[in-house]
């Protein structure tokens, strides 16, 4: 059993394939967190929990005759507030009376087999693994408040799920105003934080630090995931590497503001807390009333970095995303955003998708500036109604077109924004988050729609749907253009304002939702300026994200590199665009743009009907490399194979076929030097005593070869040079 409660000992043990995760009932109701690591055989590891006297940490009223025994320094399964821990609270609570302390205790337990949804919130799918569910229910006797933490276990992907729910079982009112949905207290370690930071074009930038006695913070209050912290950290060991250590990942299911907080205590503990940024959010609870949080994604090796990433790619491959997208190829497709911006007609679209299909790309996708009045990106959005004056004949004329080309046909919305130049504003300014009395901060000339309130989904759903009703479109690309400010809905009484942020991120999920079920046939990918809700939550809608804005290879190699350490390339848009790039002004070899948006879900940005005829022989020759390599691209163990030292020189990853029968390494040269130094690329994911032959040559390696010698490769002449090495068992 995945499950397992020893009554005689009180514990809890959570069993996957390769860790164990380890929970206990102590003397008087506190829920400890004995253990999670490798499997410990059934031994109650509370022996390693040990009371020690710490001064200023005070003790439990049952306790008061044992100093050592204080709620400051015990591990604990979710830390209530205000009651004598005082790292890191898991939950903040206003109760009728103005108290604001909670004492969590143990009332009871029940395992289900599978695993609940969590109403109106994504989280991770069951389809056929063996999973089971875990609820402890935790309580506070005064303010009449009871916690349920629930765990779901998927025993063969090494994954626990983890979330939340509140529930109010009093006769008075409480206020919640921080609710976490997963702690993990780990007693002992050296330990190193890794988190993905960044900015608009430079998205999910690999930072890694040392814990020492002190709290850090990964959060955004943007009112999305966000380009500049995404919503998933890794505790490893100091000493980690891709190939060796502990590493503990906590990914957010969540695409709004969120938190994950990490202290290392007096006495070395260290503690993570995730859950919804608790900055300006607050709750009312009713009695009989109850909240859920988002879902946490846990995972833990003893491997190293690159195992940890291979669990994350799996789960989100394969029980995030929808299963129907996994062995269903997706089209090569080409945007016309950085071809012609908003100067288009229809006229010039069909041009650009005759050429490109010409050259084996499958889909045309029509990007912002179809709808309304929108020649500029101050006006228009809202009306989402077609502007015939650019697309003569419109959408359907448009898309049937396109069709006739044997090409499929997508379209760009960004249906959470209007601006003030705009019929549906003019119409209905009450619908935008905007404060009273205040002018509100603007950005790009947008206002954010109140995605809380059921008459706007109602609008876009409309909207949308009369789109896709008179067009044969089979794509969308959903955008997300501004942070988000003057969180104020005029649709909500003032004692529930801090309650908008999230019923923003509920409205966007619902609307999603409503689409997806009334066009079981279209696909969405995701895009916030790229990058900026590159999440677990959209990607439960939408099997791919834009993965930034930045078209540029080299940069791309940073960007994406860090996206890989917990979402999967299947996950990731990538184009290749022109050069000069658009965003740096640098030029690349066509060549090595190609190797580098391969490694996601491939596609163009750029005006093909401009390109010389060697160019369009080599855009051909991309395309046939892709589809030849596409189910070891998307299926295939990645790997990233370049050590810190040589990270400003070159770029080397792999993707290793799980039976081990193949491997694509690409290599991409940032720093051509004189004189420079023999690279030596060590594979990973192959068969020791099997033979592999590289491709085009008559070269044969020994797996054992590969892996530990190594591959020899001189390449360094001319700007970002870069190759594809293809390794197939004899």
């Amino acid at each position: 059993m995945a499950i397992i409660f020893d009554e005689s000992r009180e514990i809890f043990r959570l069993l996957t394939a390769n860790s164990e995760y380890q929970m206990k009932v102590d003397d008087i109701g506190v829920l400890l967190h004995n253990y999670y690591g490798r499997p410990s055989c059934d031994t109650d590891m509370s022996y390693q929990i040990l009371s020690v006297d710490r001064g200023f940490s005070g003790n439990l009223f049952e306790n008061r005759a044992n100093r050592g025994r204080s709620i400051d320094v015990l591990p604990q399964e979710y830390s209530g507030c205000g009651v004598g821990d005082y790292r890191i609270s898991s939950i903040n609570v206003t109760a009728k009376n103005g108290s604001r302390s909670c004492d969590l205790r143990y009332k009871s337990y029940e395992i289900i087999e599978g695993k609940q949804p969590i109403a109106g919130l994504p989280s991770v799918r069951e389809y056929d693994d063996d999973v089971s569910t875990l609820i402890i229910t935790m309580e506070d006797q005064v303010i009449g408040l009871e916690v349920q933490l629930f765990y779901s276990v998927f025993t063969d992907k090494d994954v626990i799920t983890r979330h939340t729910r509140f529930i109010n079982v009093s006769d008075k009112k409480l206020q919640l105003e921080k609710a976490a949905s997963a702690m993990l207290d780990v007693q002992f370690g050296s330990w190193d934080e890794i988190h993905f930071s960044g900015r608009h074009c430079m998205e999910r930038q690999m930072s890694r630090n040392k814990l020492t006695q002190d709290i850090k913070v990964i959060s955004s209050k943007r009112g999305m995931s966000s380009h500049h912290e995404n919503p998933f950290v890794i505790l490893c060991d100091h000493g980690a590497t891709e190939t060796y250590g502990d590493c503990y990942g906590m990914m957010l299911m969540y695409s709004g503001n969120h938190k994950i907080e990490i202290e290392q205590d007096q006495a070395g503990s260290t503690r993570i807390v995730a859950g919804i940024n608790d900055e300006n959010f607050s709750w009312c609870l009713e009695a009989g009333e109850s909240f859920d949080t988002p879902e946490a994604i846990m995972a833990y090796t003893s491997e190293g970095l690159e195992k940890l990433s291979h669990i994350y790619h799996n789960i989100i491959r394969e029980n995030v995303c929808d299963r129907k997208y996994m062995d269903v190829k997706r089209p090569i497709l080409i945007n016309n955003w950085e071809a012609t911006y908003f100067d288009f007609t229809a006229e010039k679209i069909i041009d650009i998708a005759s050429a490109a299909s010409e050259l084996g790309v499958e889909m045309m996708v029509l990007d912002d500036g179809w709808f309304g009045k929108r020649d500029d990106d101050n006006s228009g959005l809202g009306d989402w109604f077609v502007n015939e004056k650019k697309l003569n004949g419109g959408l359907s004329r448009l898309s049937e077109e396109i069709g006739k080309l044997g090409m499929k046909f997508g379209l760009w919305f960004e249906p959470e924004m209007v601006n003030e130049d705009s019929k549906l504003f003019r119409e209905h300014p009450e619908w935008a988050l905007v404060d009273p009395d205040r002018h509100p901060t603007m950005a790009r000339n947008q206002l954010v729609l109140d995605m809380s309130n059921p008459k706007v989904q109602d609008y876009l759903f409309n909207c949308i749907s009369n789109i896709l009703d008179n067009a044969n479109i089979s794509y969308i690309k959903w955008d997300f253009n501004r942070s988000i400010s003057n969180v104020f809905s005029k649709n909500l009484p003032n004692k529930k304002q801090g309650e908008v942020a999230h019923r923003f991120v509920l409205g966007t999920y619902s609307l999603l939702e409503r689409l997806l079920d009334a066009y079981p046939g279209l696909m969405i990918e995701g895009c916030s300026g790229g990058g900026g809700r590159f999440d677990a939550g959209m990607l439960y809608y939408c099997p791919q994200i834009w993965c930034s804005d930045d078209t540029d290879a080299i940069e791309r190699l940073e960007i994406q590199e860090g996206t890989s350490f917990g979402y999967p390339v299947s996950a990731v848009g990538s184009h290749v665009s022109a050069s000069p790039n658009h965003q740096t002004g640098r030029s690349t070899p066509l060549y090595t743009r190609g190797v580098v948006a391969m490694s996601g879900t491939f596609g163009y940005e750029l005006d093909v009907t401009k390109m010389s005829d060697e160019e369009k022989a080599e855009v051909k020759e991309q395309i046939a490399t892709f589809n030849k390599y596409y189910w070891l691209i998307q299926k295939g163990d990645y790997y990233r194979l370049v050590n810190e030292e040589q990270a400003e020189i070159y770029k080397a990853w792999e993707f290793a076929a799980v039976d081990k029968s193949e491997a694509l390494v690409n290599i991409v040269v940032k720093k051509s030097q004189a004189n420079a130094k023999i690279k030596i690329i060590k594979l990973r994911g192959l068969e020791e005593g099997a033979l592999y032959s590289l491709e085009d040559t008559d070269k044969v390696f020994s797996g054992a070869a590969l892996m530990y010698g190594g591959f020899a490769i001189n390449i360094a002449m001319g700007d970002y040079p870069s190759a594809q090495l293809h390794f197939v068992r004899q």
